[in-house]
């Protein structure tokens, strides 16, 4: 099988790992319970961990040597802060060892119309963080079909390399086949596309990679059976199977 353009780069992958945010972003995560995703984070060859500021630092030193990025989350999980402070957070992160930051965008600026302010808001993390990879969190369950091409559009032009579909926080909902596909029908074939908030089976991360993903954001691996780790099928195989299902 073909892989799809937003895979294509990952023809020889095997199982999913390597397009999976492992994520803690509970309040009361300890750092032992920080700890344990990092090193099952490692084990399981997934490419990030999706961390709170607090945390950032330390994972960096525990991850030091690894394949496994850090990730940290910025305006999370409301997006109502200033474009200051998200970018004076994102400073701090990327100082700190954050090689990705998924920022939350003003969810009220959209719902507004006011596209341009959304544009600012991304573009002030970007400039504050240099280098640093910045996915932009739509709360896509929020937003009409017109809104999510637009903040799309907006995300892209304030220089964010991914759109993400949710925090995972808001009760309105997560990550949908439809609102990936309806991302990746507005941002084409290249740009980055997070699934997250709900992700929990194998079937569910295969069916959000087919729509338009190559990023998942997960809370537990266990779902995930066989589909992380050296010893999953190759990538290829798992889309073909789903086809023909």
């Amino acid at each position: 099988m073909t892989l799809p353009p937003w895979l294509a780069d990952h023809a020889h992958a095997r199982g999913i790992a390597r397009f999976v945010d492992y994520t803690i972003l509970r309040a009361d995560a300890t750092w032992a319970d920080v700890a344990r995703l990092c090193d099952e984070a490692v084990a399981a060859e997934v490419i990030a961990v999706c961390v709170n500021g607090a945390w950032v630092q330390r994972c960096a030193e525990r991850l030091r040597g690894t394949p496994v990025r850090v990730a940290a989350v910025v305006g999370f999980p409301l997006g109502a802060g200033t474009s200051a402070a998200k970018a004076a957070e994102s400073a701090i992160a990327a100082e700190e060892g954050a090689a990705e930051l998924d920022m939350v965008i003003s969810i009220g600026a959209a719902k507004a119309g006011e596209w341009q302010a959304v544009t600012d808001d991304v573009a002030a993390v970007v400039a504050a963080a240099p280098g640093a990879l910045v996915k932009a969190i739509l709360e896509t369950a929020l937003l009409s079909a017109d809104e999510i091409a637009k903040a799309c559009d907006a995300s892209r032009l304030g220089g964010a390399a991914f759109v993400k579909t949710s925090t995972g926080f808001h009760p309105a909902g997560g990550a949908t086949v439809e609102a990936v596909a309806a991302m990746r029908t507005a941002v084409g074939p290249r740009f980055g596309v997070k699934a997250s908030g709900g992700v929990r089976t194998a079937d569910a991360a295969v069916a959000m990679l087919a729509a338009g993903a190559n990023r998942i954001g997960a809370s537990s691996l266990a779902g995930f059976g066989g589909l992380v780790g050296p010893g999953a099928p190759p990538l290829h195989e798992l889309l073909a199977a789903r086809a023909t299902a």
